[in-house]
């Protein structure tokens, strides 16, 4: 047969066919790429946002005898080209840049000050780079001095401006350090970071910053502070009677980071460390490597396995519906072909030359759209992933070989003849037996599923996968068998009315043919999934606005480490869009006389409440007394140390307080137990802008809900899962319409027959429109509800295995209260569609003449 003359004669179904083709390929070949692109930009992201302490590798000994010393920059720049050899292949590509060296002291106390406060000394390889001088100058050589009959080293060092002031340290004071083996460090200079906030100085927070510790047990706190050295102050520097470590810091660049590559970046680090351990620096002083990559990695690979398996279930739902539109499509390109085919194998064809023609037919269509969908899915940036070239040729494979099997299984003998008044056949016990085995276990996995909740092991859990598969399955198989019963019985009752039509159309459609299954089969998982899709995305983003407000606690919250002044406060008043403020006081308090301590709120909380009367967050109404937090239960009156003594009884427990408090112990107080609250919190009702807001009090923080929202929702994962979700429904609900459509087309020919049958008997026009809509909505309905209920069903079975608190400011997605505006306008378009379909069908029948429909014998 000519494959050619054939395509050019059904040119109307193989157009069809090619559009199916080219959109199911650029689906499954683009997504999966724009996903993937996303999942990197969200691990670079990750990684950049997070303290280069963190992220780099660092090698670090420790140093107590002079054997152990390096003295020379030459020694560390010898150790840091073995660590760049040494690194694995893995690991290389993201360590671009060049690293640094530093050689500090740690705990080394002030003399005479009892351990309350310490001054360490620390080397940087690359201060040059990284500091200027604003006072003094940078120090030099190193010189000696006597103290307490000992001649001890004196270092010049450099401190920054904040331990000058929290310390007690100036320009030219020399300040005697250590416990026994005693040096001096004498103050030449004031420095400064010529780059504050560059992730650099994560690993030397203690050079810019003073830091404050408070030991256990004590109400002090312990001040620390590390001054820089120059290198001929290292040549004096000895890790003999102080605790001396030396770190070589290789600089990991984020920008190279791809999400595929996160397991191997996890064998790498382990490997680079291993390989760090067996070097040596003699025979009690090992190299170790610190990082909290593996950390990093491990979190964003259980988000990221989340995110993948919400993206295989719903693109995997996709694919399914988009190869049963093909499928759709080829049943009507093989009513098409009966006719042909029919008369081929009278003639002598063989069923070989039948397959053969479905399938080369099928290519002349399927192919081109293959490519060409594949070929655009390349405008998508992202990785090529081994399912872009997959995809496409799997799409080719199912549309081609069920063409053929399709056509050779209808055409397996010469002169088939078919009973027109048969309706559907009895199943065998058999089929019975295992539609209702996939139903038991389907229903089974669900309960396992959220009994035992996800496989321990890396990776997903393929039952995950699994289940909803099984799910829908056996809702098609339930919908497909009981579907006709219940119009059975319709029918029966339409039956006893005087009007035809209604008893016409019912029945037809109570008798579909085994034809009518595969829309089914197409609507229930495109209506299934794109509830699920839609469902999850309203849970996601009410859980994203209720963990804004409670990172916020209140529309706009201004915080200060100091207290704000009360003109400042005025200012922020008068700003257009303040409606209200509500002052409060965040600080540590003493509960009892002992060491506890607990953090503690003081606020109006009447008012407060008052600000967050719309909001999905709020806290117990308080007058007098005290609320605390669930570790401070039952304890009656509290007896605090904040500014003055106060005993509060107390009133309530809070589980957490949003905007400040969510473990440990807390409390709040009313602001007015204060003798002089030290206002240092703003909780802010209105609209105002942050940025004029953050002008006013400069050394005040400022945040808003809506920004927390937008930082919530702008994070590449989250933003990924929420777009890929809009898609598919989309891409789903299309789909959906256009089975519909298909479904209206496959049958278009008997129903044009039955109708022609029914005009001679005096049909009208309108009765006829009415027949053809009552003949199609039933299956539309039946399969609609039933896809609607899966896909409400579905989160709940899936929930112990889907964990989207990590799209959601980490609060667990649990409320998947249904939205009804998305399932009723696609229920509405499919009934639309199906309405316009009959309106079309009996405006197209109307113009045929019975003589092109009915042949000579057929009304006799």
């Amino acid at each position: 047969m000519r494959t050619w003359l054939l395509a050019r004669v059904h040119l109307g179904p193989l157009a069809v066919l090619f559009a199916l083709t080219l959109s199911a390929c650029l689906l499954v070949a683009g997504l999966p790429r724009a996903t993937e692109s996303a999942y990197d930009q969200a691990l670079q992201r990750a990684l950049t946002g997070a303290p280069g302490v963190q992220t780099d590798l660092t090698v670090t000994v420790g140093s107590w005898s002079p054997a152990l010393d390096l003295r020379e920059r030459a020694q560390f720049d010898t150790r840091d080209r073995l660590w760049h050899e040494i690194l694995p292949a893995g690991l290389r590509p993201l360590v671009t840049g060049p690293g640094h060296a530093s050689a500090k002291t740690t705990l080394t106390p002030i003399a005479g000050t009892g351990g309350s406060s310490y001054l360490n000394v620390g080397w940087l390889s690359d201060a040059d780079r990284r500091v200027e001088w604003v006072r003094g100058r940078a120090p030099g050589a190193s010189s000696t001095m006597r103290y307490e009959g000992e001649t001890i080293p004196v270092f010049e060092a450099g401190i920054v401006d904040e331990a000058e002031r929290e310390m007690g340290l100036g320009i030219g004071k020399t300040t005697v350090i250590g416990e026994h083996d005693y040096a001096a460090v004498k103050i030449v200079g004031i420095f400064r970071a010529k780059q504050p906030d560059d992730r650099y100085w994560s690993h030397h927070n203690d050079l810019v910053h003073v830091l404050k510790q408070q030991p256990p047990g004590s109400l002090d706190f312990e001040k620390h502070a590390t001054a820089l050295l120059s290198d001929a102050g290292l040549a004096v520097l000895s890790g003999e009677g102080r605790n001396l470590a030396y770190r070589w810091t290789l600089p990991l660049d984020p920008r190279g980071a791809t999400a595929l590559a996160v397991p191997g970046l996890l064998d790498d680090v382990a490997e680079f460390g291993r390989v760090v351990d067996v070097q040596s620096n003699g025979p009690v002083s090992p190299y170790r490597l610190e990082t909290g990559l593996p950390n990093l990695l491990t979190g964003f690979q259980a988000e990221l396995s989340t995110a993948q398996t919400v993206m295989s279930l719903v693109l995997g739902g996709l694919l399914a519906v988009a190869l049963g539109v093909i499928v759709l499509a080829l049943q009507l390109l093989a009513d098409r072909l009966d006719h042909t085919l029919s008369l081929a194998r009278a003639r002598g064809g063989s069923l070989a030359q039948v397959a053969r023609t479905a399938a080369g037919l099928t290519a002349v269509a399927v192919v081109p759209g293959a490519v060409a969908g594949y070929a655009l899915s390349y405008l998508v940036p992202g990785p090529v992933l081994p399912i872009v070239h997959a995809g496409p040729v799997f799409v080719v494979l199912v549309a081609v070989g069920f063409a053929a099997a399709r056509l050779a299984l209808a055409h397996r003998t010469p002169l088939h003849e078919r009973r027109e008044d048969v309706a559907t056949a009895r199943p065998s016990a058999r089929r019975i037996t295992l539609e209702v085995l996939i139903v038991v276990l389907a229903v089974a996995g669900a309960y396992l599923l959220r009994a035992r909740g996800l496989s321990a092991s890396a990776g997903q859990d393929p039952f995950l996968l699994v289940v909803p598969v099984a799910l829908t399955v056996a809702a098609a198989l339930v919908t497909l068998r009981c579907y006709p019963y219940p119009l059975r019985l319709i029918v029966r009752l339409a039956a006893r009315g005087r009007a035809a039509v209604p008893f016409l159309g019912l029945t037809r459609a109570a008798r579909a043919r085994a034809a009518a299954v595969l829309p089914v089969l197409i609507l229930l998982p495109a209506l299934a999934v794109s509830v699920f899709a839609a469902v999850v995305t309203d849970g996601i983003a009410g859980t994203q606005r209720l963990a804004s407000w409670q990172q916020t606690g209140a529309p706009i919250k201004v915080t200060s480490e100091i207290e704000i002044p009360a003109e400042t406060i005025d200012k922020i008043r008068a700003v257009p869009g303040v409606e209200q403020v509500v002052l409060a006081q965040r600080g540590q308090v003493q509960v009892g006389y002992g060491a506890e301590r607990a953090e503690a709120l003081a606020v109006d909380v009447a008012q407060w409440r008052s600000i967050l009367a719309d909001a999905p967050v709020s806290v117990p109404p308080l007058s007098e007394g005290v609320l605390v937090s669930p570790e401070l239960r039952g304890r009656g009156t509290l007896d605090l140390g904040w500014q003055s003594r106060l005993k509060l009884p107390t009133r309530g427990v809070v589980e957490s307080v949003p905007g400040f408090f969510t473990k440990g112990k807390f409390l709040i107080v009313p602001i007015g137990v204060q003798l002089r609250p030290a206002v240092n919190t703003l909780l802010i009702k209105g609209d105002a802008d942050v940025a004029e807001l953050a002008a006013l009090a400069p050394s005040a923080t400022v945040i808003s809900q809506e920004g927390a929202l937008a930082a919530i929702q702008e994070d590449p994962l989250t933003s990924t899962v929420r777009t890929t979700l809009a898609i598919v429904t989309a891409a789903l609900a299309g789909y959906a319409l256009l089975a519909v459509v298909l479904t209206l087309i496959v049958g278009a020919a008997d129903r044009a027959r039955a109708v022609s049958f029914l005009r001679t008997l005096g049909l009208s026009d309108r009765q006829a429109q009415r027949l053809t809509v009552l003949e199609i909505m039933p299956m539309i309905i039946v399969t609609a509800l039933a896809g609607l209920c899966l896909g409400l069903a579905l989160p709940a079975a899936l929930g112990p295995g889907v964990d989207l608190s990590s799209y959601a400011g980490d609060l667990p997605v649990g409320d998947y209260s249904p939205d009804p505006v998305l399932p009723s306008a696609l229920a509405a378009g499919l009934a639309v569609v199906a309405v316009l379909g009959a309106y079309v069908h009996t405006a197209i029948s109307r113009r045929r003449s019975l003589g092109a429909v009915l042949r000579v014998g057929d009304l006799t």
